[in-house]
């Protein structure tokens, strides 16, 4: 690994805050203190962490409603994120976002959507802006296997290939769409082959090795930043948990699951820090106990937050006054 230290164990800890995180928010609807629909990203640590560590922070990223580790990856607050997921008023969003709608501008994070695929013509706007800046930006837009078969995935595609867009489209391929499994509802035995179709650059990446996630968007952002146009990454990284926590999971077998906690990114990612003698066990267990404490301050922020006021629900809005002709 020729990352220097620091940034190899601050990955690390990144990616420990987003499983603690979402694990926590899994506890909460199981106690029933957060309601509604919640989609975690457990298990698909290795993309996000290893995707945003490979861009600048001028660059701009948004996904789906599976991405809240996007934002942690990104250095969004913690506490702000989880105050926005609980319908706080300290939240990034006043608590209007929740879940689903999290954003956090300030980080260039326009932010996730309930909505599969028109992130990914949305991100063309942003692309758009940013090759008119000039300054070698990008836009990078996450989205699921499931929103790769919708004609917003070919759409974008297809008109930033004709405008050169520097855009970055990249398919979190987590196997399943809701209940549907890839190998019975998708054309192509690699998402990433849909490219050709575009005239662009389309490469898939093991989503379990941090490393070949950060390697793979660190070359590609290249060939984007040079004005050569668009390109698609499909990552490969099977999520843990249901579309929805709670979601019984019935069409996966017991067997299924746990092959796949076998090829967990994070204990993968420890023993290359440990065999390649970049870490120790000590300096690996101060991290993990550095993500504790970043959690336990950010649910007591959380919990000592007040919920909006009545009165927000008429802020916030946009209108427009039209007047008889």
């Amino acid at each position: 690994m020729e990352l220097p230290k620091e940034k190899l164990l601050e990955m690390y800890e990144k990616m420990l805050k987003i499983r603690i995180f979402e694990e926590s928010l899994a506890d909460a609807v199981t106690g029933g203190t957060l309601p509604g629909f919640v989609h975690l990203g457990v298990g698909q640590e290795a993309p996000m962490v290893g995707l945003v560590s490979a861009l600048r922070e001028s660059d701009w990223i948004s996904g789906t409603h599976r991405e809240h580790g996007l934002m942690i990856a990104r250095d969004a607050d913690m506490g702000r994120m989880r105050a926005e997921i609980f319908g706080k008023v300290t939240g990034y969003c006043k608590g209007k976002g929740g879940s689903m709608h999290l954003a956090v501008f300030e980080k260039n994070a326009p932010g996730c959507n309930g909505i599969l695929g028109p992130n990914q013509t949305i991100n063309n706007g942003i692309a758009l802006a940013l090759q008119k800046k000039g300054e070698g930006d990008i836009a990078v837009v996450l989205f699921g296997d499931g929103a790769s078969h919708r004609g917003e995935f070919h759409e974008a595609l297809n008109l930033a290939s004709c405008w050169k867009l520097p855009s970055l489209a990249i398919c979190v391929n987590n196997e399943y769409g809701i209940s549907g499994c890839v190998d019975d509802v998708c054309s192509v035995e690699d998402i990433s082959a849909r490219a050709a179709g575009y005239g662009i650059p389309g490469l898939t990446v093991d989503g379990n090795d941090i490393m070949a996630v950060y390697e793979a968007v660190t070359e590609t952002a290249k060939h984007i930043r040079a004005g050569k146009g668009p390109a698609l990454i499909e990552i490969k990284a099977t999520r843990w948990k249901g579309h929805f926590e709670g979601d019984p999971q019935h069409y996966r077998t017991p067997e299924e699951m746990a092959a796949m906690k076998k090829k967990d990114g994070i204990p993968r990612f420890e023993k290359e820090l440990l065999d390649q003698g970049i870490a120790t066990e000590a300096e690996l267990e101060n991290v993990r106990n550095q993500a504790q404490a970043a959690l336990t301050e950010a649910i007591e922020f959380e919990e000592k937050s007040d919920y909006p006021p009545l009165e927000e629900i008429f802020t916030d809005l946009v209108y427009e006054e039209r007047r008889a002709v």
